[in-house]
């Protein structure tokens, strides 16, 4: 294979030689700043794609990927509109539901938090709520013959917080109650902890609490009716036009609102996020070719001589930018690719190993996620090395212009 000469002369310049071991050292340097810069990128834009990864699949797993409701407050007849709904093209399951804000405590304090009254048959259709239960079950929740308290299923957090397990009692106070002379009286009920789940994320199992719900519904004094209809659909990133379509049939006085909607805030700001920190890095990777520019500009002032002469052999202007433009591009090509084979392999670790743990009451989860895609990897090392190749192009320029005359004119 023959190997152009203008590469194999600006490989002989990036060598060590006696007097230019000082130049070598600093290409080494450069051939460092790139591979760091190029290594944080990978892994710092890996381990955000993993965050949103992650929190996007533990918010799916707890939530449903669409959620149906009224404006006038309530859902009347809902397993009626939830068979109907479940003909619609591109849904997959649909399931009543009851929420409302209450306010639970036991003999250790009151906490606020989530009152949610599930249908036990069809929960485990549209959300990961039966996986999520590590203690009792699901249908635990219904009442059995012969008690006279209700069961719930409580967040592990909210538990701890309660200092309650399975078989103690808690007391639910909910809006809505009753109004008196004495002013405004909210419902109460008492619970049997029957079970706890752990979703992974802090904030829901700090609040959720979860009942059957036709016990939500004689709570809340809505008999036959629910607060929304919970929707899987069978794409998730189609999950708008699966909307539309649910608009369209059910019409007033339903909306219909997608996992996307639901939380548009927190992923714009994961994107935001990302962007940001891509431009930051970014920097990193142009410090590594200022000292590009400065190694090619001690070359040219080192080999001013060698350029003269290769111009009186008959090399052209343009041969000897391409000389330092390959020159540059070594040293970028070099830094980019073992920054990259760095950061895949410690992404690989992150991801196989989990050794760095995070608070999951800060950041939702307990380990550093970590999800290396292609498409990121293609994205930087094509920045890296469209950088380092500008880089070159003063120095080449300015190795151009030498005049072979003037060079040798006193050799």
């Amino acid at each position: 294979m023959r190997v152009p000469v203008e590469f194999y002369i600006a490989k002989k310049y990036l060598l060590a030689k006696r007097k230019q071991t000082f130049i070598s050292i600093i290409s080494f340097i450069s051939v460092a700043g790139v591979t760091v810069g190029v290594m944080a990128l990978i892994i710092v834009l890996a381990v955000m794609s993993g965050f949103e990864r992650e929190l996007k699949e533990r918010i799916l797993g707890a939530t449903a990927h669409a959620h149906v409701t009224s404006i006038q407050g309530s859902i009347p007849q809902p397993f009626e509109v939830a068979e109907k709904i479940r003909k619609v093209e591109g849904v997959v399951a649909a399931s009543p539901y009851i929420f409302t804000q209450m306010m639970i405590s036991s003999g250790s304090g009151a906490f606020g938090g989530v009152l949610r009254g599930v249908d036990i048959a069809t929960i485990g259709e549209v959300t990961r709520l039966p996986r999520d239960v590590r203690v009792g079950r699901l249908s635990d929740l219904r009442r059995k013959t012969g008690e006279s308290l209700p069961g719930v299923i409580l967040g592990r957090e909210l538990a701890a917080n309660l200092g309650v397990g399975p078989g103690e009692v808690v007391e639910v106070l909910v809006p809505g109650g009753s109004v008196t002379p004495l002013g405004a009286f909210p419902r109460t009920a008492r619970f049997r902890v029957v079970g706890m789940s752990e979703s992974g994320m802090y904030e829901y199992d700090a609040t959720f609490a979860y009942v059957a719900f036709e016990e939500a519904s004689q709570l809340l004094g809505l008999e036959g009716r629910a607060t929304g209809v919970e929707v899987k659909v069978r794409d998730i990133y189609a999950a708008a036009d699966v909307v539309g379509r649910l608009r369209a049939t059910l019409g007033y006085p339903y909306w219909a609102k997608d996992w996307m909607q639901s939380n548009r805030n927190l992923f714009s700001a994961l994107k935001l996020e990302k962007v940001v920190m891509f431009i930051i890095l970014v920097l990193i990777v142009m410090v590594a070719a200022f000292n590009i520019i400065s190694t090619l500009i001690m070359v040219v002032m080192e080999k001013t001589k060698d350029i003269a002469i290769l111009m009186t052999l008959g090399a052209t202007r343009k041969t000897i930018r391409r000389i330092f433009a390959l020159e540059g591009l070594i040293i970028g090509v070099a830094g980019t690719g073992s920054g990259t084979a760095m950061g895949a392999l410690l992404c690989h670790l992150l991801r196989r190993y989990q050794f760095i743990h995070l608070p999951s009451d800060v950041y939702y989860i307990s380990t550093l996620p970590v999800s290396l895609e292609l498409g990121t990897m293609l994205i930087v090392v094509a920045s890296s090395i469209l950088i380092c190749f500008l880089a070159t192009v003063y120095p080449a320029r300015q190795a151009s212009r030498v005049d072979p005359a003037e060079a040798i004119r006193y050799e």
